[in-house]
C-alpha cells in the first residue's frame, strides 16, 4: 500500500484514540489539560509505531496525533452530555471504548481515516449548537 494510505491509516486511529481517551473526561481545567496530553501522546506514540514499520514518515506521526486530537474535540461533547443527562461514567466509557474500535477498525478502509477526522468533530459542533435550551418547567407559572 502506499504512503497517503497508511498514513489515513494512522489518522483513523488517532481518532479513535481520541474518542476512547474522551471517555476519562473530567471536570475542571487540569483534566482538560491531561486528558489532551495523554491522547496527544498516544496518538504520537501508534504515528511512530507506524511510522517504523510502514512508509509515512513524519506524515505519520502528526496524523496519528492529529487525528487524536481531532477525535478527543469531536467526542467530548458526546461525554459532557451523556453525563449531565444522568449517564454513568463506566457505561458512558463502555459505549465510547466500543465506538473507539470500530473507528480504528473502520480507518483501514481506504480514506475514511481522513473522513472520521473531518466528520467527528464537525458532529460534535452540531451538538453544541442543537443542544436544548434549559426548561423552565413550573416556573414559569410562578410569575404573576
Amino acid at each position: 500500500m502506499g504512503t497517503w494510505y497508511w498514513i489515513g491509516v494512522s489518522v483513523g486511529i488517532g481518532v479513535g484514540v481520541g474518542v476512547f481517551v474522551a471517555a476519562f473526561w473530567g471536570a475542571g481545567r487540569n483534566s482538560t489539560i491531561l486528558v489532551l496530553a495523554v491522547a496527544a501522546g498516544i496518538g504520537a506514540a501508534i504515528g511512530q509505531f507506524i511510522s517504523d514499520s510502514e512508509p509515512g514518515g513524519w506524515g505519520d506521526r502528526t496524523g496519528a496525533l492529529a487525528g487524536a486530537v481531532l477525535g478527543l474535540i469531536g467526542a467530548v461533547p458526546v461525554v459532557v452530555g451523556a453525563l449531565r443527562r444522568g449517564g454513568t461514567r463506566s457505561g458512558t466509557a463502555t459505549l465510547l471504548a466500543l465506538a473507539a474500535i470500530v473507528l480504528a477498525g473502520v480507518a483501514f478502509v481506504p480514506a475514511l481515516g481522513y473522513v472520521e477526522a473531518i466528520v467527528l468533530p464537525a458532529l460534535a459542533a452540531l451538538l453544541r449548537r442543537r443542544r436544548p435550551e434549559r426548561y423552565a418547567g413550573l416556573r414559569t407559572l410562578a410569575k404573576d
